[in-house]
């Protein structure tokens, strides 16, 4: 019969002691380093759910949330490497980026979709009291926009050219960020704006400003945001990537059940309208902020799907405005090995 000694007994629990710390430390190191640059708009949720419920963790990345107030700042901070993946708007300074080989697009975010609200055309009340009640009354009207070359830059530009405004008969004021636009427009420094349904409403309801039309009617099937990546990153790091991508889309998917579609009941709309308050609206309390944050839900691109044909037109505008080289090439902007695309 064999004894079991003291001794053995410790020696095996040291050893078991050992392994399971191996194992730990293991897990932990599997754990990738990713940060991730976001707005903070409701557009932005997926990235929210995806770090507030552990979709990140889940998926074996330690994720840090980096916030930013314009979409260009955002492309050239993937480019330098300060972060890994970002969801924004097409701009020119995406496009240049991506010609030199800096940055791929490997997916698609915020959609404009018939039947569910979307972008706003906006007017200050000094432009509606002289006059402006629709689109067509902006002809040698300002608009507002962060940079030349950004998705406010297209917008405008798609509104003016199916109501037969000349190109040169509205003046662009681009002010950088989000919130000098809004102060521009409020204070009549400027005419109009476009911009999502959250800060829209909130703007006509709070009497900043009057919604006068919608963006769907002027640009069919528009691809709003993208998901985006350094070159590096798409050709290399290829795993992390999809990583990523999965992680993402259990966001988008939450987000579009809950908010959207709104199949998960009152009290998980209620919820995740608490979890996006924590981005959004920060500055406002709860009750204040919950009316804006529901209304400006838009339909995020399922499994981060691609309108590769919304892009196609974006990127011939940039052309067409020489805001990008004529060479750009949709090969080098999109990498369609990631996301479904159509």
């Amino acid at each position: 019969m064999q004894v079991i000694t003291k001794s053995k007994i410790l020696r095996k629990s040291f050893v078991f002691m050992i392994a399971a710390f191996t194992v730990l430390s293991t897990h932990v190191s599997a754990q990738e380093s990713v940060n991730i640059g976001v707005l903070r708009f409701t557009s932005h949720s997926a990235a929210f759910i995806a770090f507030e419920k552990g979709y990140f963790k889940e998926a074996g990345l330690s994720a840090k949330l980096i916030p930013f107030q314009a979409a260009a700042p955002m492309a050239v901070a993937i480019a330098s490497g300060d972060i890994d993946y970002g969801v924004t708007a097409i701009s020119g300074a995406l496009v240049n980026l991506a010609e030199k080989g800096a940055i791929r697009i490997i997916g698609g975010a915020l959609t404009e979709e018939k039947g569910v609200d979307g972008q706003k055309i906006l007017v200050s009340n000094k432009a509606y009291a002289s006059g402006v009640r629709t689109a067509s009354d902006l002809k040698g009207r300002s608009f507002g926009l962060t940079q030349t070359g950004s998705s406010f830059h297209y917008m405008a530009a798609q509104i003016a050219k199916k109501e037969g405004i000349p190109r040169n008969s509205m003046s662009l004021k681009p002010l950088q960020k989000v919130g000098a636009i809004i102060g521009a427009l409020k204070s009549g420094q400027i005419d109009a704006w476009s911009i999502v349904p959250h800060i829209a409403k909130a703007l006509d309801k709070s009497g900043g400003a009057k919604i006068i039309g919608n963006v769907a009617d002027y640009i069919d099937g528009y691809q709003i945001t993208t998901i985006f990546t350094s070159k590096n990153n798409a050709d290399n790091k290829r795993a992390l990537t999809k990583k990523f991508l999965s992680a993402y889309s259990k966001g988008i998917k939450e987000f579009n059940e809950v908010m959207i579609d709104k199949t998960k009941g009152d009290g998980a709309i209620e919820s995740t309208t608490r979890l996006i308050h924590k981005y959004v609206y920060t500055s406002r309390p709860y009750k204040k902020a919950a009316g804006s944050i529901k209304a400006g839900s838009m339909r995020l691109q399922p499994n981060g799907q691609l309108n590769l044909t919304s892009v196609k037109h974006q990127l011939d505008w940039f052309k067409s405005e020489k805001l990008v080289p004529q060479s750009a090439s949709i090969k080098n902007l999109v990498d369609t090995s990631y996301v479904k695309t159509f």
